[in-house]
């Protein structure tokens, strides 16, 4: 029983942190407009506007990793059977990893790069987990 426990942990951590994150980004163009011209329904269209893109197109793209993030490691360390902080930072570096390959393919400015592979990934699943599992822990 464990063991599908700390399965469906990892799955529904993944799952809804990863819809969070995906929430965020599809309405981010309504908080936060792009810049004048841009497609940023495309792969090449998000390269294209890159370079226009200021300081506060990036808030939302980082709210999402960060709120995605910590959302799916609170939720895997609530349902995980036992290390669950392991679970919460387990989520964390699965968000890393996709944060890495999302710069790879979608080259950002240096100062965005730090910021959100510095806070947004395993600090947030850091906080996550200690959230569920209190302060004593």
């Amino acid at each position: 029983m464990k063991i599908l426990k700390n399965i469906l942990a990892i799955v529904l951590g993944l799952l809804i942190g990863g819809t969070i994150n995906m929430g965020i980004i599809i309405v981010s163009g309504s908080i936060i407009p792009p810049p004048e011209g841009a497609n940023l329904t495309t792969m090449e269209g998000l390269l294209e506007a890159m370079p226009l893109m200021e300081p506060k197109h990036f808030l939302m793209p980082f709210l999402a990793h960060a709120l995605g993030t910590l959302v799916g490691a609170f939720i895997a360390a609530k349902i995980a059977a036992n290390n669950k902080m392991t679970f919460a930072i387990v989520i964390g570096c699965c968000f890393l990893l996709g944060g890495i390959m999302n710069i790879v393919m979608l080259p950002s400015p240096l100062w965005f790069t730090i910021v959100d592979l510095g806070i947004a990934y395993i600090p947030m699943a850091y906080l996550g987990g200690k959230v569920t599992i209190g302060k004593n822990n």
